[in-house]
């Protein structure tokens, strides 16, 4: 009775690594906790978290109900006395946790964020650990400390909402601001600021933050592949707080993001979209020379999700400006949408549609 029983890794869900409490199957064949798929779907995202194969716009989610009963039994067996010791080891773990830290003992805060369930992770946030976490993750030197609690702190996050709430409240915003400034540590950091942002209150306090958005922003003009996208997929998030479009705009952002959308970047069409809603975004896009046939070529050969945005953004441009309309006409978009139109995602077929409405009110007689 004195070894730990594991508990088998296909119960736990992809996403969160904790036991599914609803587990769903996607049409990939995979099996998720609900909960967490849907916040996944409710993203935006339209591919498969386990394989990357693209999915329907609404897939199904099937009960398992199978794997349900497998893991109710299991739970049910599981001895509480092995589940006492452990968090009597953990919480001995913890104890002497002070800065500096070294890379070992870091190495086992993390793996008890990773595999302790939520349990454990509440334990990691309560111990006081935190305050060393961003000491570290403030500090390039030595890299492997700042990965270990930038990556930490990650996983900590994944207990919702609250503790979203609490690492920012407890000060976690300036360290991982500064891990923003380069070196290896700087996407991962970024996607850190991606699931703090979950949360609407946060959304505007990272946004506030004066580092922040601008570091986003460099990012995205100087970073590698990996810190680009990450950095873009922050700015989705924290740009659906209508005042950040702005920051955004103002810390000079769109070039880099038409550049990545040249590149066949869908999130960075999606933070087009978004930055298209302020009158800061607009005036910038129009300035842009040969935005319009970027977007044109997303039409053509983006994704389905890519092709809504940048119909968005065609449609918020050419709204107000005779001189976007034409200069969309002249890229061949008119004749684009109209097969667009009928498209079977319905989103891309409504925007598809007033776009046509537009550019034909201009073509056969202009604005009134």
């Amino acid at each position: 009775m004195g070894m730990e029983v594991e508990l088998p890794d296909d119960f736990r869900c992809p996403i969160s690594l904790e036991v599914m409490t609803d587990p769903v199957i996607l049409p990939s064949g995979h099996t998720f906790d609900r909960a967490s798929i849907q916040r996944w779907l409710n993203s935006g995202n339209l591919t498969c978290p386990v394989t990357n194969l693209p999915l329907s716009p609404s897939p199904s989610l099937i009960p398992n109900h199978a794997l349900r009963s497998l893991i109710s039994s299991f739970l049910a067996q599981r001895p509480t006395a092995i589940d006492a010791a452990a968090d009597n080891r953990d919480a001995l773990l913890l104890a002497p946790l002070s800065f500096p830290s070294d890379a070992p003992t870091l190495a086992a805060v993390l793996r008890l964020a990773q595999r302790g369930g939520p349990n454990s992770r509440r334990l990691v946030a309560d111990s006081g650990a935190a305050s060393v976490l961003f000491r570290h993750a403030a500090a390039p030197d030595p890299p492997d400390l700042q990965d270990l609690s930038l990556r930490t702190l990650l996983h900590l996050t994944l207990d919702g909402d609250d503790a979203r709430l609490g690492l920012v409240a407890e000060g976690a915003l300036d360290p991982v601001v500064a891990a923003l400034r380069g070196g290896p540590a700087a996407a991962l950091a970024a996607t850190l600021l991606t699931s703090l942002a979950v949360v609407d209150v946060n959304k505007a306090t990272i946004g506030a933050h004066p580092a922040a958005i601008p570091l986003l922003a460099a990012l995205l003009r100087y970073g590698d592949g990996r810190e680009r996208r990450e950095a873009a997929t922050a700015l989705y998030e924290l740009c659906k707080f209508a005042e950040n479009r702005r920051r955004t705009v103002r810390a000079g952002a769109l070039l880099p993001l038409v550049r990545l959308t040249r590149e066949g970047s869908e999130r960075a069409v999606r933070v087009l979209g978004l930055l298209a809603k302020c009158r800061e975004g607009k005036e910038e896009m129009r300035k842009l020379i040969g935005f319009i046939n970027v977007l044109s070529e997303v039409l053509r050969a983006g994704s389905p999700r890519g092709i809504e945005h940048a119909l968005l953004v065609l449609n918020y441009l050419c709204s107000d400006s005779r001189e976007m309309a034409f200069t969309a006409i002249k890229e061949g978009i008119l004749d684009l949408c109209s097969v667009l139109a009928g498209d079977m995602n319905p989103n891309i077929g409504k925007n598809a549609m007033e776009l046509v409405l537009r550019l034909e009110k201009e073509q056969f007689g202009g604005y009134s």
